[in-house]
């Protein structure tokens, strides 16, 4: 098990990286977490959603995601809220208090999915969440030191360097755990170093005498590295000295599955920016409202940031709009939300730029799709579904769809005047063909093709061979089982 000291370690890279080592060499390797918070899912090939992280992760060990991956999934509502999803599905709508008493019962579900991969699997690498040395989760931990006592397994802790502070967050974190659980941890990594290693090897030493575990490695800084992030939005830059088309787009506060983006985000000639809190919308060729996880409340912080209006302007100026999901939703006259899942029970006006009106239902759509844009040359795209809305419309609503499905399903709106192309599918831009005419149907024609399904296996590769070359193998067989492979120090 791969436990961090702090959230954003390195534990979901680290857990990536060992999946793509163990595969290419032939062993029989999953991912697991127990419990993950994130607004960024996946579908998996069961049926069910799980974190993003699991899915890449899977994708990293060369199987299909399944729920059995991610067990327990919470996606924040609220500060103090998040729906509940086990297995696969959502079951509730929780505060912190109510899911603390219901985590008996998660727990139950995190073995079973446990027991069922460890008897089909040669090795499972298993991710904690956040640190292990929050002392007011520890009661009733399911997500890191508990699960890892109840089911036996050993543990790495993780540290990133480039935090700062790295000695005391490994020693601190050591120094708070039970006299069991600092017997599980078998020894150190230290994540994203830059510069002379002969200048920390001083420090290492030190780290060993006082703690008596080893460090398995240190793991290099990867410039653009591009890998799906597990939560939080990704903001690194990226020198683009040729741009062609500048798109925005607006980060509310319960923004999910923003992802979807990164193949802009990454394009070389897209000059592209996350709008943050308090900014005004700046002159852009494209607007995209991503995914939510709380429509009505991140529209109400729309407007209260006035980018109704500005999206508005944008529009009549001639400007392109995308909604993807929970941004489809808000584009249209009203929001229903009759059972009261995002609150009391209700119903309120969308942007009203397009003619259709959505009712949230309790049932989740949980679907992967592909099937063909509807603009030029009918692109083919390769996506996921999930949402709790039912969206009707008329008129053009009915007459433009955006994508027509394989299964003869129609999604999505192209309005009449070609400026809003709005979809409830996730993972739009990453075929090329796709991104290609998307980008040229937003007005810039010719761009150069960025397959970004390759560019993330590529990654996923890069940083396998950093960590496969970084770390002690001799040290890591010393302490603990590892598949009988071939890897260097074997």
């Amino acid at each position: 098990m791969i436990q961090g000291c702090t959230s954003d370690a390195g534990k979901t890279t680290l857990v990536a990286a060992l999946c793509r080592v163990l595969h290419r060499r032939g062993v029989k390797v999953a991912p697991f977490k127990p419990q993950n918070m994130a607004l960024n899912s996946a579908v998996t090939s069961d049926g069910g959603e799980i974190g993003r992280a699991q899915a890449l992760q899977a994708q990293a060990a060369g199987i299909a995601p399944r729920i059995d991956f991610n067990p327990v999934l919470l996606k924040p509502t609220t500060d103090r809220r998040a729906q509940v999803i086990i297995h696969g599905h959502a079951i509730d709508t929780l505060d912190a208090r109510a899911y603390h008493d219901y985590k008996r019962v998660a727990m139950t579900a995190v073995m079973q999915s446990w027991q069922r991969l460890v008897e089909e699997f040669d090795c499972v690498i298993v991710e904690g969440a956040g640190s292990p040395a929050e002392i007011n989760l520890r009661d009733r931990d399911i997500a890191n030191m508990g699960f890892a006592e109840a089911a036996d397994v050993p543990v790495i802790l993780i540290a990133d360097i480039d935090r700062g502070g790295v000695f005391a967050h490994l020693v601190g974190t050591l120094e708070l755990l039970s006299p069991s659980e600092q017997a599980r941890v078998k020894g150190f990594v230290i994540n994203r170093f830059r510069g002379d290693i002969r200048l920390l090897e001083s420090g290492l030493e030190w780290l060993e005498a006082r703690t008596g575990k080893p460090v398995f490695g240190v793991l290099p800084y990867l410039h653009g590295l591009m890998l799906d992030a597990e939560d939080a939005i990704a903001t690194e830059s990226h020198a683009k000295t040729n741009t062609r088309l500048k798109a925005v787009a607006i980060a509310y506060p319960r923004c999910s599955n923003h992802n979807d983006l990164d193949p802009l985000r990454l394009h070389p000639e897209v000059d592209f920016t996350w709008l943050a809190p308090e900014q005004a919308l700046p002159p852009c060729d494209l607007i995209v409202l991503p995914g939510s996880k709380a429509v009505q409340a991140d529209l109400n912080w729309l407007r209260e940031q006035g980018h109704d209006i500005a999206i508005e302007r944008h529009l009549r100026y001639g400007g392109k709009l995308i909604g993807l999901c929970g941004g489809f939703q808000m584009l249209g006259q009203m929001l229903h939300d009759p059972q009261g899942l995002e609150g009391l029970p209700n119903s309120q006006p969308g942007l009203g730029l397009l003619a259709m009106e959505t009712t949230l239902k309790a049932e989740k759509q949980l679907r992967n799709v592909t099937g063909c844009l509807q603009l030029s040359g009918n692109p083919v795209m390769v996506g996921y579904e999930i949402h709790m809305g039912v969206t009707q419309g008329q008129g053009e609503a009915l007459q433009n769809p955006a994508v027509r499905f394989s299964d003869g399903r129609q999604d999505g709106v192209i309005s009449t005047d070609k400026k809003i192309f709005a979809t409830y599918c996730h993972g739009l831009f990453d075929q090329p063909e796709a991104l290609t005419a998307l980008l040229a149907w937003a007005g810039m024609k010719d761009a150069d093709p960025v397959d970004f399904i390759a560019r993330r296996e590529a990654d996923i590769d890069r940083l396998a061979d950093a960590v496969e070359t970084a770390l002690d193998w001799e040290k890591l067989g010393a302490s603990m089982t590892l598949p009988k492979i071939t890897l260097p120090g074997f």
